[in-house]
């Protein structure tokens, strides 16, 4: 897959991760489109580590479940680490 695909890959599926996940997450659409990307990164790379995930094909379901899994993962990350500073604070 190429870089591009790769990318578009990330945003949707974090724009997928942002709308299972319930609640408010921090940061706006743009900050979890790029999260989505992270967590696309590491899904991949986990899903091809751990599973043996062949995620070299865009239209692949799998490579599509791996790359959710992963944003869902970043993004509930994200929320522990924002979270935590909003209540220090109060």
């Amino acid at each position: 897959m190429g870089f591009l695909g790769f990318l578009l890959l990330g945003l949707i599926a974090g724009a997928i991760a942002k709308a299972i996940l319930p609640g408010r997450q921090g940061g706006g659409w743009i900050a979890t489109l790029i999260l989505g990307v992270i967590g696309a990164l590491v899904g991949g790379w986990l899903g091809s580590l751990l599973f043996g995930a062949d995620l070299g094909e865009f239209f692949s379901i799998e490579t599509w479940l791996v790359a959710i899994g992963g944003a869902i993962v970043v993004l509930l990350i994200w929320g522990l680490i924002t979270g935590r500073k909003g209540n220090r604070a109060a």
